[in-house]
């Protein structure tokens, strides 16, 4: 079971080849080389899901920031918030180290990520559903995290402001969804994260799949570490 290999994002060729030679890896490889690389979340918005609008800039592709509001640049292969900022494009200064951030990412062969800013992050935040084996466990609220353009981050990640959240009914269904249009079925995973912020209308939009190396906040809901447990050795048993 994969628990912090928080710097994968480095050398993620060689995690994913290393993670196809551990028998009996929960979650399995194939879905660990799915999900290390967010462009997973285009194939879930094809199949329906209420995804975060996203553009895609491979190294080669002309670099054309919108002409204005706040957006958040990060790579596609990234964990921790690492590399990732927030930029308002209105301001020439902004716009600046936005346009120099895609380019020492597409310098570094990276393809990189464009995403609204959502800004119901700074005041509702963003709930992170957990589900072990298969079944909704428990839910927390993260804090917003990006006040600015990208500086560098000291260590393997931004820390976290966390809280115990009961989600909403349209949130339940949005990660329901989500989970159910995972490639072979949601029945494999051992543990699924679902990271969600309110839209500009207020309805869950899908930020991230967590399925390699989550946070599991196991700490903030009762019966989550035995819930747990029980998961891992359901699997053993099969």
């Amino acid at each position: 079971m994969l628990r912090s290999p928080w710097d994968y994002s480095r050398r993620r060729d060689e995690f994913v080849a290393w993670a196809a030679t551990v028998p009996a890896l929960a979650n399995p490889a194939a879905t660990v080389a799915w999900n290390t690389d967010k462009r997973y979340l285009a194939e879930l918005a094809a199949a329906g899901v209420p995804v975060v609008p996203t553009t895609w800039l491979s190294p080669g592709d002309p670099v054309e920031l919108p002409a204005d509001g706040e957006w958040v640049i990060k790579p596609a292969v990234s964990a921790g918030s690492v590399d990732t900022g927030r930029y308002n494009l209105t301001d020439p200064s902004h716009r600046a180290l936005a346009l120099s951030h895609v380019a020492r990412l597409v310098e570094a062969g990276r393809v990189t990520m464009l995403q609204p800013y959502l800004p119901a992050v700074d005041t509702y935040g963003e709930t992170a559903l957990l589900y072990l084996g298969g079944r909704y466990s428990h839910a927390i609220r993260k804090g917003p995290m990006l006040d600015g353009p990208d500086l560098g981050v000291e260590g393997l990640y931004k820390e976290e402001a966390i809280t115990p959240r009961t989600p909403t009914d349209a949130e339940r269904a949005v990660a329901d969804a989500v989970l159910a249009a995972v490639p072979g079925g949601a029945d494999h995973l051992l543990y699924a994260r679902v990271d969600l912020i309110p839209g500009p209308d207020g309805s869950p939009l899908l930020v991230e799949l967590e399925l390699t190396e989550p946070s599991l906040f196991l700490g903030y809901a009762d019966g989550a570490a035995d819930r747990l447990a029980t998961a891992i050795t359901g699997t053993l048993g099969r």
